[in-house]
């Protein structure tokens, strides 16, 4: 869950889980795993920091469709009309934690879940699925 990513930071600025994020930027139906879509005003490199048992690769400027991919139900004329060209910030990673697998990816500046305003700090797309062993 999102909430052992965000623990560190929860002292700083308390993640806010929303799940109409995680109806918009996430498969409505994941055949495996869950997906949870939180959001932090912390800065994109202090978020990837404080999760110290993730890997991270490098930050990259990615248009937007890039970087939120084709999952969800969200509009995507709506999402590059929101950017107007502008790139967006985006480091994806992974961690095993408990018997969990999850895959992360960091998203800034995010957009709120209307489509209406750029919103700074981070979008933290957790993808998690239980260890089968």
């Amino acid at each position: 869950m999102i909430a052992y990513l965000l623990l560190p930071l929860m002292i700083l600025a308390s993640p806010s889980c929303d799940p109409a994020l995680t109806s918009l930027f996430t498969p409505l139906r994941p055949d495996v795993g869950r997906y949870e879509v939180c959001t932090t005003t912390e800065s994109l490199e202090d978020v990837a920091a404080e999760a110290s048992d993730a890997r991270f690769g490098p930050i990259e400027l990615l248009e937007p469709a890039d970087a939120f991919g084709s999952p969800g139900s969200y509009s995507r004329a709506a999402l590059a009309q929101l950017y107007g060209g502008r790139r967006v910030r985006v480091t994806r990673g992974w961690r095993e934690r408990d018997g969990r697998f999850e895959s992360i990816t960091l998203l800034s500046p995010h957009p709120d879940a209307a489509l209406t305003r750029l919103l700074p700090g981070v979008m933290v797309i957790t993808w998690t699925r239980n260890a089968t062993r």
